[in-house]
């Protein structure tokens, strides 16, 4: 085992600042230096090229079918803000250009839509299943954009580029604390969810010891108050223990795109 621990994000560049604090505590904390890297394979795990991640649910739950799994749970944030009740959930927030005649999802049909990328559980999975039970599963949109981040969806929205798209809440927060002349440009139509929030894994090929100890450190940073102020500008309170059955409400937006054989927005 190196002293050097790889930590990967796979999510949204607005909480970089937040990540690579958090990288640092948890170096500080089990005593190995520490690298933040942006993931760009989830077979990075496998390989042993990183070995804790901030990533989606829905690749998690795809990595949980392999056998051996490559990663292992290590925890979960929870939000500050009163709408996600004290618990480690999120939401799709359905945004469209202020002045749209658009009042709720199913008003979009024949219109544009942006998404994140095609391993985004809010972004692909929820929404193919949101389609599925609708029995939309081809062409109830115009014409479909992979954007690649959820900060470009809500660029591409703001600018007039795109009718609609579903974006992470937690992405969305902070872009309006960050951006807040966005709220001028952009709003939220519908919302889905909740649903249980994007975890911390760790590679399985860490020694179980050094799960333990990432773990404890997780739980420990909401408590201190010397990151009280880093965390806040993520909106996060703290990290909570989360098991592989509070993914299951993933896992089951996922069989059913698989049974409706929509695996794919466009």
């Amino acid at each position: 085992m190196t002293e050097l621990l790889r930590i990967a994000t796979f999510l949204a560049p607005n909480m970089l600042p937040v990540y690579a604090f958090i990288a640092g505590y948890l170096g500080r904390y089990v005593g190995y230096r520490t690298e933040l890297v942006v993931g760009t394979r989830f077979d990075q795990f496998a390989a042993g090229e990183i070995e804790v991640g901030f990533i989606c649910g829905l690749p998690y739950v795809q990595l949980m079918r392999l056998t051996p799994s490559p990663v292992a749970l290590l925890a979960a944030p929870v939000l500050t803000p009163e709408r996600y009740g004290d618990r480690p959930v999120y939401f799709s927030d359905v945004i469209v250009r202020r002045g749209s005649e658009a009042r709720a999802f199913a008003d979009l049909r024949g219109r544009s839509w942006a998404y994140n990328d095609p391993d985004s559980h809010l972004g692909s999975n929820l929404t193919r299943f949101l389609l599925a039970r609708m029995g939309e599963t081809r062409g109830f949109f115009r014409n479909v954009i992979e954007a690649g981040f959820h900060q470009q969806s809500i660029q591409m929205e703001a600018a007039g580029e795109v009718d609609a798209a579903a974006i992470d809440s937690h992405v969305l927060a902070i872009e309006l604390s960050d951006h807040p002349t966005l709220s001028e440009s952009i709003t939220v139509i519908d919302t889905f969810g909740p649903s249980t929030i994007q975890p911390v894994v760790a590679a399985n090929h860490l020694p179980d010891e050094v799960k333990g100890r990432l773990r404890a450190a997780l739980y420990a940073i909401g408590n201190d108050p010397a990151a009280r102020a880093d965390l806040t500008r993520g909106f996060v309170d703290r990290f909570v223990p989360v098991a592989d059955a509070d993914y299951d409400d993933i896992r089951r937006m996922l069989v059913a795109a698989e049974e409706a054989n929509f695996l794919r927005l466009h």
